[in-house]
């Protein structure tokens, strides 16, 4: 039996990754244009109870942030057509875009990267390889009340 990165996430997932209750479910849009990570990291967020939409590239990125309003958006840096630089740039410049969360996420990490990925407009910063579940607690803490713009101060 083909064991696929799903099963193998799904079997070593902590037992606290249960999938959520259908209903209003959190929106992540996920853009990279390696095609494993992309899908891994979509399979893995609908697993444990996102809405998933996927992007390969950084123009599609600004297109569905546009058009599909995502509650936070995981943007790799290096991508083509567009890279995730500048459609960071573009998705925080825009009035219908500019209070979507955006956490960069890259291979290259290199000194300076997350100051100029704050710079670009990013609200975190993460080193790939990032473990799925890692990523999970990082979108939830992101997406806590106390982070959501216009939202009160309260505890988290």
């Amino acid at each position: 039996m083909k064991r696929t990165a799903m099963t193998a996430l799904q079997e070593e997932a902590p037992s606290s990754a249960v999938p959520a209750p259908a209903g209003n479910k959190t929106r992540v849009l996920v853009v990279d244009d390696f095609d494993d990570a992309r899908e891994m990291y979509a399979e893995y967020l609908e697993f444990v109870g996102f809405e998933v939409d996927t992007a390969r590239n950084g123009v599609e990125a600004v297109e569905k942030a546009q058009d599909g309003e995502p509650d936070i958006i995981l943007m790799d840096l290096s991508l083509p057509v567009m890279d995730g630089w500048e459609a960071t740039r573009l998705i925080k410049q825009d009035s219908r875009t500019r209070d979507i969360p955006v956490m960069a996420l890259t291979g290259h990490v290199l000194a300076g990267n997350a100051e100029h990925a704050r710079e670009a407009g990013a609200d975190e910063f993460v080193a790939k390889p990032c473990l799925p579940q890692d990523l999970e607690n990082k979108i939830r803490n992101m997406l806590k009340p106390s982070k959501i713009p216009g939202k009160g101060k309260q505890g988290g």
